[in-house]
């Protein structure tokens, strides 16, 4: 969830800075095209104050009879034009220059500079040029009319490079940039800072919920902070937790205590059924059926107990030799098998994994049981064991009928059974127990088809220590 909420929050956060930045910049880059615009203002108001009173000689020309104002100027646009590099001339209405400096410099037929000089013909001074950008290599041109007796006679007109002005745009423009980017930084701390603080309790929340749902019910969720809503969420998820428990408690108590007062009625009328069968002629049919059934009661009330004390121990994990503990149920199972003209065979090779021995031991032997009751004579049923990563295996494959994949979905509930399988002797409880027994250490066990026919029974157990 916090890799989907951060970039939300930083992507919104971005979005917030540059709509805040992007008009900072352009503010930048105008206020420093302003303060250009009016220093070239200022000086073109100074040079027509110059050039306003430089008079004409009676042929049009200025060399005979230049004036002592009109060495003034020239005087001032040259230095001008060595000090800061900008192009600056007074021409007059026709575009012929009045003083203009450097030398060559004049006003072109078209561009940007006659397009200036033509609108101030108009007594309209240059008060905002397009702005320039750092990224464009172009000048800034002003001009102001030079005003006599309320007529413009010339105009003055400079041509400004804008290097310096771009520099200084560009180097506001990185300090601004400098400072998104630790505002970003600081809003990404911040947005690290805020989900962690949002989502800790929902990682525990979701932490203990994997705990109950792997078996371990006395899990709970630990103060974490967080938001109000969260701690009352967790506050609320306890409580459920507790009454699941004990409803599950009461239910286990519930199957141990009514297995275990069921057995002394079962096993009080179990003798008076043998009793009643002296009294019978031999080989009757009926009182043989109820002996069948009354002991088949009292294995599934025996496996009810079990199970509940399968359910209700908690696991006493250590390292065990899986190989060494799967060799063993296979000698113990072996005259089973050979009573039954059944190989038992197996290939089990030294294999440590964390395990409760007494548990995995009764899941083997709930595993090979069925194995062996179901294999036919002179087949095979093949233990193996083997280590794959993080767990071990001992899987069990037999050469019996084998289950469709509906039977699949099913093996292992309780009380079920395939309905090929109802002559043969069980509860159906088996499997469960093992299945339970298995869980409370961390534990599986899972089926699967065995080619051409039969069953394969996978067992695994975790070679990881168990965690807290």
């Amino acid at each position: 969830m916090r890799t989907r909420l951060l970039p939300l929050l930083i992507v919104l956060m971005a979005a917030v800075l540059l709509a805040l930045g992007i008009p900072l910049g352009v503010s930048l880059a105008g206020a420093q095209q302003q303060k250009v615009v009016v220093d070239r203002i200022d000086d073109t108001a100074r040079f027509a104050a110059l050039a306003q009173f430089v008079t004409d000689s009676p042929d049009g020309t200025t060399g005979a009879f230049e004036n002592e104002r009109l060495a003034t100027l020239s005087s001032e646009l040259r230095s001008y034009y060595e000090v800061y590099g900008i192009r600056a001339g007074v021409f007059y209405r026709t575009g012929r220059p009045m003083a203009h400096a450097p030398a060559k410099w004049s006003v072109p037929k078209e561009g940007e500079v006659r397009e200036a000089f033509a609108e101030a013909k108009l007594s309209r001074r240059s008060h905002d040029p397009k702005q320039v950008w750092p990224w464009q290599r172009r000048n800034l041109v002003v001009a102001s009319p030079v005003i006599r007796d309320g007529d413009v006679v010339a105009v003055v007109v400079t041509d400004s490079p804008t290097g310096q002005m771009r520099s200084r745009t560009l180097h506001g423009w990185l300090v601004i940039g400098a400072g998104e980017f630790a505002a970003m930084l600081l809003a990404v701390g911040a947005a690290l800072r805020l989900t962690g603080w949002v989502l800790k309790p929902v990682r525990v929340l979701d932490a203990t919920t994997h705990d109950i749902a792997t078996g371990r019910l006395k899990s709970r969720v630990a103060a974490a902070g967080g938001p109000p809503e969260l701690q009352r969420l967790a506050r609320s998820f306890n409580e459920m937790a507790d009454n699941v428990e004990d409803v599950l408690e009461q239910q286990r108590a519930f199957v141990a205590d009514a297995s275990h007062q069921l057995r002394n009625p079962l096993a009080a009328l179990l003798l008076r059924i043998e009793l009643l069968s002296f009294e019978l002629p031999e080989g009757n049919k009926e009182i043989a059926s109820v002996q069948t059934e009354g002991k088949r009661l009292a294995q599934v009330l025996d496996d009810l107990l079990d199970l509940a004390l399968a359910e209700h121990t908690e696991a006493d994990l250590k390292i065990t030799d899986i190989g060494e503990l799967a060799a063993e149920r296979l000698a113990a199972w072996a005259p089973t098998a050979e009573a039954k003209g059944v190989h038992l065979v197996g290939d089990c090779p030294p294999t440590t994994a964390w395990a409760d021995p007494v548990a995995l031991s009764s899941a083997l032997d709930a595993v090979i049981d069925n194995a062996v009751k179901f294999t036919p004579a002179d087949q095979t049923v093949e233990v193996t064991v083997a280590s794959h990563g993080d767990t071990s295996t001992v899987v069990v494959t037999d050469h019996g009928p084998g289950l469709t994949d509906e039977e699949l979905a099913r093996v292992g509930d309780r009380f079920w059974r395939s309905g090929r399988h109802q002559n043969i002797k069980g509860s159906g409880l088996g499997l469960s127990i093992s299945r339970a027994l298995l869980a409370a250490g961390g534990g599986s066990i899972a089926y699967d088809r065995h080619e051409p026919h039969g069953l394969k029974v996978t067992v695994a157990v975790p070679r990881s220590a168990p965690t807290a």
